[in-house]
């Protein structure tokens, strides 16, 4: 039995599970941006698996087994571990990055139930290069679908519901070999751009620490001097004094610059 090896994603490889948060004009800029996994296809494709998993399970395993929980759990801690994830970003990228990891090796224990279920049952795990694997891949390609199904997972599961619907389990369980194995490779990247963005620019403490370190460097803003008045008495341009002696003695006030030829002075 041939054993199919990870499928290279069908959009583009720069899939990040730290999205941007999308800001009001009245709403302070975050340190580090979080959420926006809606738009990963990472997390697209891990819902069409959660969903095809639920299916395939009422479908194909006896709803008394324990396998029948275990493989609906492991695909459903796909995706949310995804979300959660991507939510944490703004505050914790060991979170984010324990979390996405977890989402990879819930999927990789649900790749191993679908194989399982192939050998058990005597079918044929289809080749990566094989027509049938091919075929699934491309309906995923750019420009291959329509556009607004990114988002919509409803609808990106019509892409895929030739094969999910399918009244042969062996064909259901190879398309969904090959879309976990999608899914995981771009978590794979994900993983990468993290931990290259952890080393790069550290963590959420480490900015923090950066951004506080910043701010005690601005140089301190300088007390703005009034200007001058002009003399009451004499019209000449005031200057700013200090008293010396009684009731007011180190307050300032204005006094006339043709002192002591003129006496005027003004409140400051």
């Amino acid at each position: 039995m041939a054993q199919s090896d990870p499928e290279k994603p069908s959009s583009d490889g720069s899939d990040r599970s730290v999205g941007s948060d999308r800001l009001s004009p009245t709403q302070p800029r975050r340190l580090r941006p979080s959420g926006g996994y809606r738009n990963l296809r990472s997390y697209q494709v891990a819902t069409v698996v959660y969903d095809a998993t639920v299916s395939f399970c009422d479908r194909f395993v006896d709803k008394r087994s324990r396998t029948h929980d275990q493989m609906v759990q492991a695909a459903r801690s796909g995706g949310k571990n995804i979300a959660e994830g991507s939510r944490a970003a703004a505050t914790t990228s060991q979170t984010e990055l324990r979390l996405v990891n977890v989402a990879r090796a819930s999927l990789e224990e649900l790749l191993l139930d679908y194989e399982d279920y192939l050998r058990q049952h005597r079918q044929r795990q289809w080749h990566k290069d094989d027509p049938e694997a091919r075929a699934v891949r491309a309906v995923g390609q750019p420009g291959a679908s329509d556009p607004t199904a990114q988002s919509d997972p409803g609808r990106h599961w019509k892409i895929y519901a030739r094969w999910l619907e399918h009244t042969d389990p062996a064909v259901v369980t190879n398309t969904l070999i090959c879309l976990i194995h999608q899914t995981n490779y771009l978590l794979d990247q994900q993983i990468s751009a993290l931990e290259r963005d952890f080393v790069q620019a550290g963590g959420y403490s480490e900015q923090l620490a950066a951004a506080r370190m910043a701010e005690r460097q601005k140089p301190p803003s300088r007390p703005t001097t009034p200007a001058a008045p002009n003399c009451p008495r004499c019209a000449k341009p005031m200057a700013l004094r200090t008293a010396r002696t009684g009731a007011q003695a180190g307050s300032q006030f204005w006094g006339c610059s043709g002192y002591p030829a003129c006496k005027g002075t003004r409140a400051l």
